[in-house]
């Protein structure tokens, strides 16, 4: 739980830094940013870092996809800043440390339930009560809580989803960037945030996941063999005591037949 917090208190910097600095000086923040997550990935098990370090991959591509090119949300300096990377990782990191907190792991289907309470009222109010009409959002909202309730690592996903219910508002309101009122080229009203932001990063934490372990059994599989075993007599050292006593029988016999002849 301490180390989701320390994220959270990395994005609150971040937002509040990033408000009075140019390119430039988001450069230095994208740098401190990757010094950070690859500090939290010392330490961890091999597979947690390729799990992350793919997620921060896939949702780069998937950033550059929706921000620069299809322009559904937009960031500060119409750029993709140099943090934004592996601020995914430490994301996918801070949920992970969040569902595996002892409340968590000893009440696992109470806290997929109050993900899915969550999420069903951020996507409900954003088509009632909030400021934006955000249908875009409640779609979202519906495959997220599909794949929550069908999906390989459901507790992740619920901890993932905390962690960006509170990046995506502190980031919107600190005008790190914005979501653009309709998506373009299809038309869906969507709120500022959307509801259903983190169906985004569930996709990745799917593909990350599976990838991996396709990965780590391809690599199994080409492992060099063990070798082969040796017959035991050749090394036991019951037989080679055997042997010489054999050995020193075999010469005092020869010696005493000589000396009777």
């Amino acid at each position: 739980m301490r180390f989701t917090l320390g994220v959270l208190a990395v994005f609150v910097a971040l937002g509040l830094a990033d408000r009075h600095v140019e390119l430039t000086g988001q450069l230095g923040l994208g740098v401190a940013t990757w010094a950070v997550l690859a500090a939290a990935l010392w330490g961890l098990p091999m597979e947690r870092r390729v799990q992350t370090l793919l997620v921060v991959g896939v949702a780069t591509c998937m950033e550059v996809v929706g921000s620069i090119l299809w322009g559904v949300y937009t960031y500060r300096l119409h750029n993709l800043p140099l943090f934004v990377p592996p601020g995914h990782g430490l994301v996918y990191l801070a949920g992970i440390s969040l569902s595996q907190t002892s409340l968590v792991r000893a009440r696992p289907r109470a806290f997929i339930w109050l993900v899915t309470v969550c999420a069903a009222a951020w996507g409900l109010l954003g088509l009632t009560a909030l400021p934006r009409f955000d249908l875009g959002g409640a779609i979202g909202v519906s495959v997220f809580l599909f794949f929550l309730w069908k999906g390989r690592a459901p507790v992740i996903y619920g901890g993932v989803f905390f962690v960006v219910l509170f990046l995506e508002l502190w980031g919107t309101a600190v005008g790190l960037w914005q979501w653009h009122a309709v998506t373009p080229g299809l038309g869906l009203p969507m709120g500022n945030p959307p509801s259903g932001a983190m169906s985004g990063y569930v996709l990745f934490d799917i593909v990350a996941i599976a990838v991996t372990g396709w990965l780590l059994r391809r690599l199994r599989a080409r492992g060099p063999e063990a070798p082969a075993a040796e017959p035991a007599s050749s090394h036991s050292p019951a037989a080679d005591r055997a042997a010489r006593r054999a050995g020193a029988a075999l010469r005092g016999a020869m010696r005493a037949a000589f000396a009777r002849s």
